[in-house]
């Protein structure tokens, strides 16, 4: 308090009252003393460790401590974790109807869901209804023959009137055989301008390549169609393909060499009918020639294979050359004789599940002969014929479903039975591996299989004891134009083929370039002397 001259204070935790000096002496005693007491507050704090390591002393005071400041700081992180939520900007307004309308018009999206194509805009006043709608003055177009397809069919079909389709059909047939158009040939085709529509465009021109080495083509002149010829030229020396077999086996070593998969395997088969595959050498030398074509235009045509030769030591070993006698093909040596020997071929690609002998049928439930194979296959295999002959008969037979029988030479006879469908005609001749049928399970069948037979001379036998042997000697003039077939097909160079082919030079044509016109005119000029 402050009286006249003196001031009395009364310091906190004094009661007493004392003049200013006093107060002032009291006031930095008191100051003192709380730095001092703070200090040691301070002290003790530091020297507690509140950052324990939970690791030792578990379950003590210090631990318990060290504790409460993990979770301590752990919960003041979790309680500043940012927040990752999205941040709204500002919305955009809703569109519009005539918006809405203007932007569906350019928008993907399914028709489901209402799409459009293009701004619809409706018609005005301004618009005209035209009363006939102009017509193109020619029409180009591209036609493929396919498979099983007809010539004539192709062109009426691209628009061609049928009197002009016969016309054009005639001329070709003239030329070539239709049969020679292979399948997938483009035909170019032209069509005028058609008096009126309910007539037929004229026909103005038609290309196509109706064989490897022809191209044909037919133009209007005036009021008729004429036709020219366009000669390709092609080269037809065989692809003769020569190597060692080597450590990496004959088939790696002939496809390193240029021969085709196919090719290869033709070979492998016509070698293993003359010696055993593993008996091959790798100091032996294959030989293999196929058929080869080659235009001037660029195309290549690849053909069967024609000879099969292993050469060891030096010397010809095997020389099997392919010959077609009396209408069928088959391999000869280069004695000239033939020789086809083994089992009859599988009539399905499937494993054999029933012989042939008595057994207890499945549906019948009684012991009844078994007279012939069952073959296990899944439903639309396709079934082939053993061997060569001639279809007997084909169609439902009894017990055997979809049947069919075939006639073989020797008195040999092959039935099929259970099929699900029949891909043979009565009277009709097949080939060996030819398909005949496809597995089903018609008749008295469990489940699709393959029900086979083989008869001699009327009666059922068991098909694994047969084999068969065909022979066939080459005399005459089919022996002398077999060995001069032989000798030409051998004095090819190997992959002579393949060397760059010469294309015929056109008499006519002109040069294109200046430069090739002055070229040819000073070479034409005279020389002095």
């Amino acid at each position: 308090m402050f009286n006249g001259r003196e001031a009395h204070f009364v310091a906190p935790g004094w009661v007493q009252e004392a003049t200013l000096p006093e107060a002032v002496g009291i006031a930095t005693r008191h100051s003192r003393d709380t730095k001092i007491a703070d200090a040691k507050w301070f002290s003790r704090l530091a020297e507690i460790d509140f950052v324990k390591d939970l690791g030792e002393d578990v379950g003590s005071v210090s631990w318990f401590r060290g504790l409460g400041t993990l979770t301590a700081l752990s919960v003041a992180a979790l309680a500043l974790l940012p927040d990752y939520g999205p941040i709204f900007g500002l919305q955009p307004s809703m569109p519009t109807k005539a918006e809405f309308e203007e932007a569906r018009a350019q928008m993907i999206m399914p028709i489901g869901y209402g799409s459009d194509s293009g701004k619809r805009m409706a018609a005005t006043d301004a618009v005209v209804a035209l009363a006939d709608s102009p017509e193109r003055p020619r029409i180009e177009l591209t036609a493929s023959l396919g498979r099983g397809d007809s010539f004539a069919r192709v062109l009426q079909r691209s628009g061609v009137s049928g009197s002009e389709a016969t016309d054009v059909v005639n001329m070709v047939s003239n030329v070539t055989a239709l049969s020679d158009i292979e399948p997938g040939t483009p035909v170019d085709i032209i069509l005028g301008t058609r008096p009126s529509k309910n007539q037929p465009r004229p026909l103005e021109s038609v290309a196509f390549r109706a064989r490897f080495d022809l191209n044909l083509e037919i133009n209007r002149e005036g009021e008729s169609l004429r036709l020219s010829k366009m000669p390709i030229n092609v080269d037809n020396t065989p692809l003769r393909i020569r190597g060692t077999v080597g450590s990496a086996g004959i088939t790696r070593s002939a496809r390193a060499a240029g021969a085709p998969a196919r090719a290869i395997q033709d070979y492998l088969k016509v070698i293993s009918g003359r010696t055993s595959l593993s008996s091959i050498r790798p100091t032996d030398q294959f030989d293999i020639i196929i058929g080869y074509k080659r235009a001037e235009t660029g195309e290549v045509k690849v053909g069967d294979l024609l000879y099969a030769g292993l050469d060891r030591d030096g010397k010809s070993n095997i020389q099997m050359l392919k010959w077609t006698l009396g209408g069928s093909a088959q391999w000869f040596e280069a004695s000239g004789i033939g020789e086809s020997k083994g089992a009859l071929s599988r009539p399905v690609n499937g494993p054999m599940n029933s012989g042939f002998g008595p057994r207890r049928h499945p549906i019948l439930g009684y012991m009844r002969m078994h007279a012939g194979l069952d073959f296990k296959a899944a439903y639309g295999q396709p079934i082939f014929a053993v061997t060569d002959g001639v279809v007997t008969f084909a169609g439902r037979n009894g017990g055997y479903g979809n049947f069919v029988r075939l006639k073989h030479s020797g008195g040999l006879a092959s039935g099929y039975g259970h099929m699900s469908r029949i891909a043979a005609r009565p009277g009709s001749k097949v080939r060996r591996g030819q398909i005949i049928g496809y597995v089903g399970s018609t008749g008295l069948s469990t489940g699709p299989h393959l029900h086979y037979e083989l008869y001699r001379n009327g009666r059922a036998i068991n098909p694994m004891s047969v084999k068969f042997t065909q022979r066939a000697q080459l005399s005459g003039r089919d022996l002398t134009r077999f060995k001069g077939t032989l000798q030409n097909l051998k004095s090819v160079t190997p992959g002579a083929a393949l060397t760059p082919l010469q294309t015929a030079a056109k008499k006519d044509e002109a040069p294109k370039r200046e430069i090739d016109r002055l070229t040819l005119r000073d070479s034409q000029m005279p020389t002095g002397g």
